[in-house]
């Protein structure tokens, strides 16, 4: 029995010890698993976003485009929002947000642990399921952690409460709470109290009444299923529990909660938004956007907050616009009208019509595609000639037709044959036979690189038809090209933005008025007087402005009558217009022009302006031989030269005659020649002088064998006398 006794005692004191060991052991796990998950969790936090950086919380803003006026052109935006400051709130819905949200707000540290048990008591009961996140939570997952929104795991909700937890050390809770109602979802596409008050009341945040705050605080829990526009039984149903949490938290009256839980859902919502942010003026504001995208990341265009300052003006587009109607007017149904006007000395873009119907079409003539410049692009030829030497004044053949080559023959306009003419007068009535001779001279890539220096950025081909436009154009090019004439050879780039400001105010950005020389005045002078002649005795005669303001310009039709065009400037104001078929079909009337319209909104542009004339400059060297060259083998051919050929004739005719004329009359006006003399051959000495009286005589003596002395040997008239050779008879020396 002993031994039995002693071995149970073993037992029992190897059982105690194995129940120890087990306990220890099992103390071992949990305690390495605790560490485990620890160390996990711990790994979880490492890559946390700091809350300590400036832009920690810059959650995405609106982008606001503004006219030269000030005028809202357009807000580019993912998320709709207006951020405000809390005194811009209404009380209804600090009070709300908190008592719906988050009722221990102000008491908790970013995390509450008696709302996650609360909600899981609840959501076990079958209650109306509740979220256990804080305000503070909230808004840090729609901040700092909104890539990983979406993720349901105890990865993010540990990152989550770690991040609320810090966030609650550095801001005070009425910055958090602020924070959250900019940033928050509250349905139709806007994020922000702000924006929400506007889209569904017409008002400001800070003007909410009870029922209204009540309405916008139920939204954020199912932004899309509580939108009161789509869905207003179930909106107006969580109004009422927003109401009563607010009832319970003590924020209204039993009287103010019945009142308010009894009206019925009265919405008050704003004019649809455009689906692309822009307001007004829809081709130039899309330009912006354009070069925002192009200077910007898309993230800081749409969701940066930028404020975007740009160079139109209202009451110059305005302008434009109807003038373009004007035009519609005069025009078939399918053809369109591109202008751009802009400032030569600034390149400031005062006004842009890209068209007839951006909505429909979202293409800008102004800005995109191009079309053929026609003879719009000759002046850029004339430029390369002057640099060269080469006079305005200079000869140049504009028969028509011109052969070129066995495969190309270029005709004028009708083929009209003009002749032989200088190169001012082949511009002002724009010969084409005439420029594909002078761009043969000037070559084709030197007036192509001249148009580069001068504005156009669309590339060119390297053609003898590129001087007639055989290549493409924008409005904007154009105008910015020809601006560089206005401006004395100072090329102002195109500018559509004149400052950038960040979401802060700070200035990111600013346009630069600094031009850059690109030809002499002496040459931008020399082509500016030639297209003088446009105006005055050329392709647009007649279609000056009517308060007399000097204009030079170009127009221009392409093959086929595509294109037409009329690029013309001022001093102040450069404007390019071109009318066509944008599916680069003929236009319903092949006679159009760009003349009409371009007086009439310069006619508008230009109230206001102080009539100023072209800076003069003096003639640049014209030293090249191709200007004597030209003359000397074409003058003859010119109506001058046939002239004065056909007057130098007429000289000489006339010098002739009058020679003729002045011998007739010396020969009438000469004294009739006396009667011959008588015959006194054989008479004496005596004889002989009585024969001659009357006469002037004189006599000479010689010997003669034969004739007796003293008498007359023979006679002869010698300077008007009668001369007498008398004998001396023989001679004595024999």
């Amino acid at each position: 029995m002993k031994n039995r006794r002693k071995q149970r005692e073993v037992h029992a004191h190897a059982s105690k010890w194995g129940v120890i060991i087990v306990l220890i052991a099992a103390c071992f796990v949990v305690y390495g698993g605790v560490q485990g998950a620890l160390g996990v969790m711990n790994s979880w936090l490492d890559d946390l976003p700091s809350i300590e950086g400036s832009d920690a919380f810059n959650f995405a803003e609106k982008t606001r485009v503004y006219a030269k006026d000030g005028t809202l052109l357009a807000e580019f935006f993912v998320e709709n929002r207006e951020p405000v400051a809390i005194d811009q709130v209404s009380e209804y819905v600090l009070e709300g947000t908190v008592a719906t949200e988050d009722v221990r707000f102000y008491e908790h540290n970013g995390v509450d642990p008696q709302g996650i048990v609360r909600a899981l008591v609840n959501n076990i009961r079958g209650g109306a399921l509740e979220g256990a996140s804080t305000i503070t939570q909230q808004f840090v997952r729609n901040t700092l952690l909104a890539e990983e929104a979406t993720e349901i795991s105890f990865e993010r909700k540990i990152r989550e409460a770690e991040l609320a937890t810090q966030l609650e050390k550095v801001y005070s809770k009425d910055d958090i709470l602020l924070m959250y109602l900019n940033t928050i979802n509250y349905g139709d596409g806007c994020y922000g109290i702000e924006t929400a008050a506007k889209n569904y009341f017409q008002k400001s945040a800070a003007d909410l009444t009870l029922v209204e705050a009540a309405t916008l605080v139920g939204i954020p829990q199912s932004p899309t299923y509580l939108n009161p526009k789509t869905n207003p039984d179930a909106c107006r149903d969580r109004r009422n529990v927003v109401l009563s949490r607010m009832l319970t938290a003590g924020n209204i009256t039993q009287e103010e909660y019945d009142e308010a839980s009894a009206q019925e859902l009265v919405l008050n919502p704003a004019p649809p938004r455009s689906s692309d942010g822009i307001y007004a003026y829809p081709y130039f504001t899309s330009y912006v956007r354009q070069l925002l995208l192009e200077e910007y990341s898309q993230a800081e265009v749409f969701k940066g907050g930028l404020t975007v300052y740009t160079t139109i003006d209202p009451a110059m587009q305005a302008k434009a616009e109807l003038a373009c109607e004007n035009q519609y007017a005069r025009m078939s149904e399918e053809d369109e009208v591109s202008l751009t006007c802009l400032d030569p000395n600034t390149g400031y873009i005062l006004a842009m019509v890209g068209g007839k119907d951006y909505d429909t079409e979202e293409w800008n003539l102004a800005t995109q595609g191009g079309r053929s410049a026609g003879s719009s692009f000759k002046p850029f030829t004339l430029t390369a000639a002057i640099e060269q030497g080469i006079n305005p004044s200079t000869l140049i053949d504009c028969t028509s037709p011109y052969k070129v080559n066995a495969e190309y023959t270029v005709e004028n306009f009708g083929n009209i044959n003009y002749g032989i003419r200088s190169i001012q007068s082949a511009t002002a009535v724009s010969s084409n036979t005439g420029f594909i001779r002078l761009v043969q001279e000037v070559t084709p890539h030197t007036a192509v690189e001249t148009a580069y220096r001068l504005g156009i950025t669309t590339p060119q081909p390297e053609v003898l038809t590129s001087t007639l436009g055989a290549g493409n154009v924008t409005t904007l090019e154009m105008a910015s090209a020809y601006g560089t004439f206005a401006t004395g050879g100072v090329k102002h780039s195109p500018e559509a933005i004149t400052q950038v400001l960040d979401r802060n105010g700070n200035e990111i950005s600013s346009s630069s008025t600094e031009g850059e020389r690109v030809i002499s005045e002496e040459v931008a002078y020399a082509v500016t007087k030639v297209l003088k002649t446009v105006f005055t005795e050329g392709t647009a005669a007649g279609y000056m402005p009517y308060n007399g303001q000097p204009v030079a310009g170009k127009t221009g039709t392409s093959e086929d009558f595509k294109d037409h065009w009329l690029v013309g400037y001022t001093p102040q104001l450069s404007c390019a217009i071109w009318i066509g078929n944008p599916d680069y079909e003929q236009p319903g009337n092949q006679n159009l022009s760009c003349n009409a319209i371009w007086q009439d909104f310069m006619n508008m542009a230009l109230e206001g302006y102080e009539i100023q004339d072209f800076a003069p400059a003096a003639d640049p060297s014209y030293g090249n031989k191709f200007n004597k060259e030209q003359n000397d083998k074409l003058y003859k051919e010119t109506e001058a030269g046939k002239k004065e050929a056909e007057e130098k004739k007429k000289e000489e005719e006339e010098k002739k005659k009058q020679e003729e004329d002045e011998k007739k009359q010396q020969e009438q006006n000469k004294p009739a020649d006396p009667p011959a003399p008588p015959n006194v051959v054989g008479m004496t000495l005596d004889q002989a002088a009585n024969a001659l009286a009357g006469y002037s005589a004189e006599y000479v003596e010689e010997y003669s064998a034969t004739v007796p002395q003293g008498i007359v040997i023979s006679q002869e008239v010698v300077g008007g006398k009668v001369r007498l050779h008398v004998s001396l008879g023989p001679n004595p020396g024999g």
